[in-house]
């Protein structure tokens, strides 16, 4: 009877195990969803034309090329992302154009954004402006 008690132990046991190892596969097999980023609210104030093919034109000559595209995630967020993301206001154009200048991590993940400490203030403007300016808000 002592045998038959352990060998139920055993066989429930083995029964549990490779129940919980199945489950366990198919929550690393299943795809997992994509996560959405938080959307900052606000209108977006005009833009100068002129800032943003300006921006543009800078955007063609630097290194952003090298981290970001503009229609799809690379080692960085994809610009139209970064348009998604942030109004089209003086404060987040400020606020980007210093990250762009001193680099910056963590709000779009692990990837680090290195600084362009030589970039002029108003040219990183220029860039933001014409990023932020690629999505159709």
């Amino acid at each position: 009877m002592k045998t038959l008690a352990i060998l139920a132990v055993i066989s429930f046991s083995f029964l549990f195990y490779s129940c919980g190892a199945k489950d366990t596969q198919l929550k690393i097999t299943k795809e997992q969803p994509k996560k959405a980023f938080y959307i900052v609210p606000g209108e977006d104030d005009p833009i100068d034309s002129a800032l943003v093919k300006r921006g543009e034109v800078l955007i063609a000559y630097s290194d952003c090329y090298q981290c970001h595209k503009e229609e799809s995630k690379a080692k960085g967020p994809s610009f139209s992302d970064i348009a998604r993301r942030y109004p089209i206001q003086e404060a987040y154009i400020d606020m980007l154009a210093r990250k762009v200048i001193s680099g910056g991590s963590g709000v779009w993940g692990y990837p680090v954004m290195s600084g362009h400490p030589k970039l002029p203030a108003d040219e990183a403007k220029a860039m933001v402006t014409y990023i932020l300016s690629l999505e159709e808000k």
